[in-house]
Formats: structure tokens, sequence, C-alpha cells
């Protein structure tokens, strides 16, 4: 497989998509922050001294979204035309699930910008809790999915 971040002498480089023709590409990524009882009590019950963390979580995310070109050196910038951040709370296990979703129309794949998007949610949540729990820790973070583009469809399968 040839890689194509990286010129004929090794450089990094960012990929030219200058000749692609624009798609509708979607991607979704998810994952899970594992949070102990208190924890899960005051975000359920919005008491945390931060404030409303889910609220703050979501914005974050779509913000980490949109400025995912200047975390991650070679993505591209994009115009961004749909993002969500969505949260499961699945209260008996003590898991806040985070899912985020992005749509463009381009010439490029919206994959890192779901998995920034994701990461930087369940980061949020860390950050407003850790003063009450800083046993918290994130795991499963992934592609879901993702439409569009040369490479066509692409479903997560756990092995």
């Amino acid at each position: 497989m040839q890689m194509n971040h990286f010129d004929e002498n090794g450089n990094a480089i960012m990929v030219d998509v200058s000749e692609k023709n624009p798609s509708v590409r979607i991607a979704i990524a998810t994952g899970k922050i594992f949070v102990g009882p208190q924890v899960m009590k005051s975000i359920k019950e919005s008491t945390t001294s931060k404030g409303d963390v889910l609220g703050v979580a979501r914005v974050a995310g779509i913000m980490a979204v949109k400025r995912t070109s200047e975390i991650i050196p070679m993505c591209h910038p994009l115009s961004i035309s749909k993002c969500s951040v969505d949260f499961k709370i699945l209260e008996e296990e003590f898991i806040i699930c985070a899912e985020c979703t992005v749509k463009i129309e381009g010439k490029t794949g919206v994959e890192m910008e779901a998995l920034h998007g994701v990461s930087v949610a369940l980061l949020t949540i860390y950050d407003m809790c850790k003063a009450i729990d800083k046993s918290m820790h994130i795991e499963e973070i992934h592609l879901v999915s993702k439409e569009g583009g040369k490479s066509g469809t692409f479903y997560f399968e756990k092995n």
C-alpha cells in the first residue's frame, strides 16, 4: 500500500486533493468514559460546580471538529455542513457514551474530525468532573462508520 502522506524523499506532506471530485461524506465516531457513582449522580442531577457537563462537552466536541486541521498536522481545513455530539448515559454501568457525527460535501473525508470531536467531548467530561473523582477513564474511541469518497462505505465490526 502506498503511503500518500510522504513525498518521494520521505518528507511528510499534505495529500493533494485538488483533482478529486466533491462528494457527500459522513463519519460517525464513538467512545466511552467510565465514571464512578458520585460523578454519575452529579452529571444526572446537574450538581457539578462547573455547570452542565454534557452541554459543555457537546459544545467542546463541536468546536474540536471545526478545528481538527489545526491539531492533526496533515488534515485539510474543511467546511463542515453538519456536526452533532450526542450522549447516552448507562447509569447502572457508570458509563457515558459519546457519539460524534460529521457531514460535508467535499474532496476529503471527515473521519478524523469525528474522532477528534468525540475525544474532546469525553476529555471535557473528565475535566469538568476530575475534582469529584480522578479515576475516570476513557475507552473504545473508534470510527463507527464512514460514507462517501473513493474508498466507499466502512462499518466497524468488533473482532
